[in-house]
């Protein structure tokens, strides 16, 4: 691009250079184009002008910045000011975000978005089905990039929030990621949210590790069956066994529920020869159900296993719990 110094459009600005402390031991070597573009900056938010020039002023600085957390709140300003759509400015950030896909400033603006056009939760998600659907499958975009982004995650689970995209469209999207990778923790993890704090039903503000009495029972069901048929497929894969866990607390379950399903998958304990575990993960919940079913001796030899054999790495931990169990007998 030209220099602005050339562009008649900013004759009227003075630019405000970056003057360097005197003695500077480690002065920062700026690029000219950015070294310019940030001199009008200064300028003109000391002026605190609000204007489309200075919007294009912030897309060429984040463009050679995006990390420069200032000129996204100078442009955030700036989209108030001019009351500037809300998808038109969408439409551009998901151009930076595909750009750079690890940037926290690109999410902290997007959510200062939502947060300018919808300042309270959206009771009626037909008012925002486009937004809702167009910001759905652009994180799927953003996701097929990298699976585990926290910035995507954190920010997919405050606008499933947000503009309240619960329910089967939102969860259906989950299974797809959960198909293409059982071992997904994070596609785990916001499906555990999306189904058990959708407001249709939910306590609100259950917490996440107790029972919410107002789970219908065959949402339960449904999410037992699910985390079953992916613990089938990858036994040793540990999210869709903690995804069981947290299942049977929400819906009140106790694990010896699942006793009969758990126990497929270790035969021969008693026989160190002769044992098979497909699952140390399946060890380490039979130990909590021969626990509550009051099985003290059983549950010593599910963990002294661990230790012993299937989970050598952790056999500290598992002596531990030996010892609470102990403890218990008392």
């Amino acid at each position: 691009m030209d220099p602005y110094e050339l562009d008649p459009d900013w004759d009227d600005v003075v630019p405000i250079p970056q003057i360097e402390p005197e003695g500077a031991l480690a002065a920062i070597a700026y690029p000219d184009e950015y070294s310019e573009a940030m001199s009008y900056l200064r300028a003109v938010m000391a002026a605190k002008e609000y204007s489309p020039r200075c919007l294009r002023l912030t897309e060429r600085i984040i463009s050679l910045n995006p990390a420069h957390y200032t000129v996204w709140l100078y442009r955030f300003s700036i989209v108030q000011a001019l009351n500037i759509s809300i998808l038109d400015e969408i439409d551009w950030l998901n151009e930076v975000s595909l750009a750079h896909i690890k940037n926290y400033q690109i999410w902290n603006h997007r959510q200062q978005l939502m947060e300018h056009y919808y300042p309270t939760i959206v009771t009626v998600p037909s008012e925002v089905a486009d937004l809702a659907n167009s910001e759905r499958k652009f994180l799927e975009k953003m996701l097929r990039l990298d699976t585990k982004n926290y910035h995507v995650w954190s920010y997919r689970q405050y606008i499933v929030r947000k503009l309240g995209i619960w329910g089967d469209a939102e969860r259906q999207s989950i299974e797809t990621l959960i198909h293409e990778d059982v071992r997904n923790n994070s596609a785990w993890s916001h499906r555990f949210f999306v189904v058990f704090s959708d407001p249709a039903y939910a306590t609100p503000n259950s917490h996440a590790t107790e029972h919410d009495p107002k789970i219908p029972d065959d949402v339960v069901d449904r999410e037992i069956k699910y985390a079953q048929q992916k613990i089938e497929l990858a036994p040793q894969n540990q999210s869709p066994w903690n995804y069981l866990r947290g299942v049977l607390v929400k819906g009140g379950r106790k694990l010896v529920t699942v006793g009969d399903f758990t126990e497929q998958f270790v035969t021969k304990l008693s026989d160190a020869e002769a044992e098979e575990v497909r699952s140390s993960h399946a060890l380490d919940l039979l130990a909590d159900i021969y626990k509550e079913t009051g099985e003290l001796e059983k549950a010593d030899l599910v963990l002294r296993r661990l230790g012993d054999k299937w989970d050598r790495i952790r056999r500290g931990y598992w002596e531990y719990r030996r010892k609470l169990l102990k403890e218990d007998q008392r």
